[in-house]
């Protein structure tokens, strides 16, 4: 099993593929990815099956929670709870954020 990551080779994948994400941990009881959004990219996220915490790794905009805007810089750290409405818009800059589900990515 592996136990260390290393999130540059992750980013890399990203700019290689068609998706702005990318989940490197998918077990039963927790995920974790790195997601990144250019300027004007939509995130084009659902609802999901089990709570997330998202840290912003760099970059600026909002993270839509509900019907709320939350402005997100570097450091900030968000909780979405399972099946709540959420994603990410508004970035005038490159937007680097790790997610953790507690549960698997599906």
């Amino acid at each position: 099993m592996k136990l260390d990551y290393d999130l540059n080779s992750y980013l890399e994948k990203i700019k290689k593929s068609d998706s702005y994400f990318h989940t490197f941990i998918n077990r039963e009881s927790l995920a974790a990815g790195i997601l990144v959004l250019q300027p004007n990219e939509e995130d084009t996220q659902e609802p999901h099956n089990s709570d997330e915490v998202y840290y912003v790794i760099s970059g600026n905009g909002f993270l839509k929670i509900k019907n709320k805007d939350y402005k997100i810089s570097k450091d900030k750290l968000f909780f979405v709870a399972k099946g709540v409405e959420h994603y990410f818009h508004g970035n005038t800059k490159e937007l680097k954020v790790l997610y953790f589900f507690g549960g698997p990515d599906s």
